[in-house]
């Protein structure tokens, strides 16, 4: 209930930005964990092509999010999130209609280049309508992306009692619902001219040495985030023998998200220094992955996968609040689409060195793996604060004035 009393403070259109994100990560983890089990067992695909189909939408989405970030510029954020909607309906929808290699690449591309466009997008117009209130409309989005990537499994797993079919189709009538909700909700905003063309624009973001300094640091962030669907999973099942207990871990984060988010950003907030909170937050990642290294057992999973969580509450708002201030306000959304782009590479191959942890350490080391992210997180961590030590980091905002009962103050 505090949560949905927080939601009401804010401008309509970033109450219906939060919504769309809980609707969008619903829709998309209720399809995309079973695309690849759908794609093997009920149409006989290859593990080679399987690969491929699903590779094609993560370079898809992460090879353009530069693209992404620049429309949202240029065109404004609300028609690329729409489109962006829009595009993730069709290409949902052709999961459920076809069933042929040709249909299936074209159904990946689709629902990659959605997620390119909408993602820079929605967050570079939540950050211009959050105002001054920047980390709490990002905790409060860190909250609704949390829930719905528990309701959406849960959902999907209910739906493939019926078929795939019936999933995919349901996923894509959430998409077509943002996608009307948006249309008729979000209002326009009229875009400032950025001056120079688009290379201009990625010439002077690429340019900025802090920003990319900033972005590589937080690859610790992105992998271990990512460990919440790789390794964690993979160490329940283990200790429990139960392909269904990585449920319990995303359910350990939403109860902690809605519970705690809120009153971490509130607290670190007034207390200034983003980037010694941001360094918190990972370190704290970094030591989450210790007690599972050397403890076995599901509680100690447990703990460390809520204090994970607690890292990441820590630290994402601020990344967030962060990052339109490397620059000039009418480049918001390339920052955030270049930060995504380089990021999201580096993740890849902190991704790749895990997985080949967990295989070298299949053999006599299992702690390997833990012992890998936690020295990641960690190393993230120094290079945060390295970063703000040296003050190539934006200024943090004043904290805010406390404001009279019932009363809150909005840029």
């Amino acid at each position: 209930m505090k949560t949905w009393h927080e939601m009401k403070r804010f401008p309509l259109a970033v109450r219906l930005l939060l919504v769309n994100q809980l609707g969008v990560n619903t829709g998309f983890y209720l399809l995309i964990p079973y695309l690849a089990t759908h794609l093997t067992e009920n149409l006989g695909l290859s593990a080679a092509v399987v690969g491929i189909v699903l590779g094609v939408r993560n370079l898809s989405q992460q090879g353009l999010f530069i693209i992404g970030g620049s429309a949202s510029d240029r065109l404004g954020a609300r028609g690329v999130i729409i489109a962006g909607c829009a595009l993730r309906t069709l290409g949902f929808a052709l999961f459920a209609l076809g069933d042929g290699l040709v249909v299936l690449l074209a159904a990946s591309v689709l629902s990659g280049v959605a997620g390119a466009l909408f993602n820079p997008a929605v967050r570079a117009y939540l950050a211009q309508e959050a105002g001054e209130n920047k980390a709490e409309a990002f905790a409060l989005f860190n909250v609704f992306a949390t829930t719905g990537a528990l309701i959406g499994p849960l959902l999907g797993s209910a739906l493939l009692l019926v078929d795939f079919r019936t999933s995919a189709l349901t996923a894509a009538g959430i998409f077509a619902v943002l996608t009307v909700a948006q249309a008729l909700v979000l209002p326009a905003r009229k875009v400032e001219p950025s001056g120079g063309g688009v290379l201009g624009d990625w010439r002077e973001v690429l340019g900025n040495r802090a920003f990319l300094a900033f972005a590589l640091a937080m690859v610790g962030m992105f992998t271990l985030e990512n460990q919440l669907y790789l390794l964690l999973p993979d160490r329940a099942r283990e200790a429990t023998g139960w392909d269904g207990a990585a449920g319990i871990v995303f359910l350990v984060g939403t109860v902690a998200n809605l519970a705690l988010q809120l009153r971490i950003t509130r607290s670190l907030k007034v207390r200034g220094g983003r980037g010694r909170w941001i360094a918190v937050g990972l370190a704290v990642t970094g030591l989450s992955f210790l007690a599972p290294a050397f403890v076995p057992g599901m509680l100690p999973l447990l703990g460390g996968a809520l204090l994970l969580y607690i890292g990441l509450m820590v630290a994402q708002p601020f990344v967030m609040e962060l990052i339109p201030g490397f620059g000039r306000p009418e480049l918001t959304g390339t920052y955030f689409g270049i930060f995504y782009v380089v990021s999201g590479v580096a993740a890849a191959l902190g991704n790749t060195a895990v997985g080949w942890a967990m295989d070298t350490g299949a053999h006599g080391a299992a702690w390997l793996p833990w012992l890998c992210c936690a020295l990641l997180g960690l190393a993230s961590a120094l290079g945060v604060a390295w970063l703000h030590r040296l003050g190539a980091l934006p200024a943090s905002p004043a904290p805010d004035a406390p404001a009279p009962a019932g009363q809150r103050s909005r840029a």
